[in-house]
């Protein structure tokens, strides 16, 4: 520097700095927000101030000082433009004045030293903000990738949630189908063999109702444990409730499931302490094992649906093997049942009559109603083939009711040439002997046909008049007030028991053909309980009629020992209406 300055003493430097600092804080006060107290920012600026004074009085002049400084007070986040200027301002106005650097050049200095903090400043900020920039980029990075992260879990999560049960943690209803299906469209041809086991617990129901709903869960977890251990490695899946299905993918044979089928079995049947109380199962395995080639996911699936309740029906704690036969003698009978309301809709039933005839003149005394069904494929059916399917899916009771009312349609008109018109006798299924409504019905429809009362019979089965149940003994005891003819079809196969007759609202007995077919020689057995059936039915003023009767000599022992009457094939085989009108004419 040039030597017309002067040499200041230390303590007097110090002060002077500490003046310029002070001015140089007040003067940023306010032109953005930064980190630091008051008394900070004033010993930051002391610093600075002297590397600004050390720099002005170096020979050359440090320009680089300035770049220090400005990049200090960018760090410090003293890094507005306001800031900026201020500093600039101040330092133009009282740096040379208050630290006494007047010097011949000064001003040179100083503009050079303020060029100097301005691109110092210009670059810290620059950067800084490539910096904070970068920083950006990669905490941008760096938050996708955990956003990445937690959407595969997530997604993971919820894959396994969709596939998983919920209770047991075994593979639910459709991954087993997915994975089904993808074995079936693997092996579209070739000798490659499945099997599948479909598992359901007995009488699961009474662990909950005994145990209740959260032992009963506990339970299924641990039989659903114990069941993917014992037939590891195939795949276990959860069909819903108790129910669940193991999958063969690759079997050698019927031997390789139904050994399955029997690890599965034995799983089942260990016995588990859950909750405190000991608890054991046993359950019932469909099985179904068969070539790819040639099959289906849904083919296999009613398969082993079909398959398993014959293990149930069956007793339980056990498997059944499919059997194609079976299968299909069972999906005609489906086939036929659900038939049946549309062919009530079409027509196709129609009525044939049998007569019952009196053992003493050889009188008709009435007729008994037999449906038929003109089936469009099969052809005539007799009630063998449809009646057991009708009563098992609750169909009996509109057939029961078209039978009831087409009979009394047609007899109202039937007349005799001598003597009384013959009664007509219609069976009634023990579900419409339930029906509230039953007297209702017949009264409903006596009053449209003009039939009258007496001319009506009613048969029902001895197990019926043994229930203890009321409602159907009223509902009897009221169609018996009115005048309709009760009788006991079959009688002598069931309980046989005729103290229970005497208090209810019974006229007729009909005693099974089995009694009637016995009679082979005098003196014989079947003689014999017939004859008390007869005697002890007399007692109770009730009427025996035999049915079954096939041959003159039936019909004269039958009249031998007091039987009333007699129905079968020496009477008459049945026939449409329009025969019993020509013969009674």
């Amino acid at each position: 520097m040039g030597s017309g300055g002067s040499v200041a003493e230390p303590a007097d430097d110090l002060a002077r700095v500490g003046v310029f600092a002070r001015a140089w804080a007040k003067a940023l006060t306010g032109t953005s927000y930064f980190p630091l107290t008051h008394a900070q920012l004033e010993t930051l600026l002391q610093r600075l101030t002297d590397q600004l004074a050390e720099a002005l009085r170096s020979e050359p002049l440090d320009l680089r000082a300035g770049h220090r400084v400005a990049a200090e007070l960018v760090t410090a986040h003293i890094a507005s433009a306001e800031a900026l200027g201020r500093t600039v301002e101040v330092i133009q106005l009282r740096l040379v004045r208050d630290l006494d650097l007047v010097t011949d050049d000064i001003a040179d200095r100083m503009a050079r030293l303020i060029a100097a903090i301005a691109t110092g400043y210009a670059r810290a900020l620059r950067d800084r903000t490539l910096d904070e920039q970068e920083a950006i980029r990669r905490a941008a990075q760096t938050a996708r990738a955990e956003a990445e992260r937690a959407l595969r879990a997530s997604e993971a999560r919820f894959r396994h949630q969709a596939t998983h049960d919920p209770l047991t943690d075994l593979p639910n209803r459709t991954l087993f189908a997915d994975r089904l299906a993808a074995v079936c469209a693997g092996h579209p041809a070739g000798d490659h063999r499945i099997g599948l086991c479909f598992l359901d617990i007995d009488r699961f129901k009474r662990i909950n109702d005994s145990y209740g709903h959260q032992i009963g869960d506990r339970a299924l977890v641990a039989a659903a444990q114990r069941l993917s251990r014992a037939v590891e490695p195939h795949l276990v899946a959860r069909l819903g409730g108790d129910a669940f299905m193991i999958l063969v993918e690759r079997s050698t044979g019927t031997g390789d499931v139904v050994a399955v089928a029997e690890s599965a079995l034995a799983a089942m049947a260990e016995p588990a302490l859950v909750g405190g109380h000991d608890i054991t199962v046993t359950a019932s395995v469909g099985v179904v094992e068969r070539r790819v080639a040639g099959t289906t996911p849904d083919d296999l699936l009613r398969a082993a649906g079909s398959t398993l309740q014959w293990a149930k029906h069956a007793g339980g704690a056990g498997w059944a093997l499919y059997d194609a036969e079976r299968d299909g003698r069972e999906q005609a009978r489906q086939a036929l049942s659900a038939a049946i309301p549309g062919g009530l809709e079409r027509g196709e039933f129609y009525l044939d009559y049998q007569p019952l005839t009196s053992l003493q003149d050889g009188s008709m005394l009435g007729v008994e109603a037999l449906v038929r069904w003109r089936h469009p494929q099969l052809g005539v059916l007799r009630p063998d083939r449809f009646i057991g399917l009708a009563e098992e899916t609750g169909l009996i009771v509109p057939l029961g009711s078209w039978v009831l009312a087409e009979a009394c349609r047609e007899a109202v008109g039937w007349s005799a040439s001598t003597g009384e018109p013959p009664y007509v006798s219609v069976n009634l299924a023990v579900r419409q002997v339930r029906q509230v409504d039953l007297v209702q019905e017949v009264c409903g429809l006596l009053q449209r046909t003009g039939l009258p009362p007496d001319r009506l019979q009613l048969e029902i089965t001895e197990s019926m008049m043994m229930s203890s149940a009321e409602q159907p003994v009223r509902a009897l005891r009221a169609l018996a007030d009115l005048g309709v003819r009760i009788a006991i079809d079959d009688f002598g196969t069931g309980y046989s028991n005729l103290a229970y007759l005497r208090d209810l609202p019974v006229t007729e007995l009909k005693v099974a053909g089995e009694f009637v077919r016995g009679l082979r020689a005098p003196e014989a057995p079947d003689e014999r309980i017939l004859a008390s059936l007869v005697s002890l039915a007399h007692a109770l003023d009730l009427t025996v009629t035999a049915e079954g009767v096939e041959t003159v000599g039936q019909a004269e022992r039958l009249r031998a020992i007091g039987c009333d009457a007699g129905q079968g094939w020496h009477f008459g085989r049945p026939a449409p209406a329009e025969h019993i009108l020509a013969r009674l004419r």
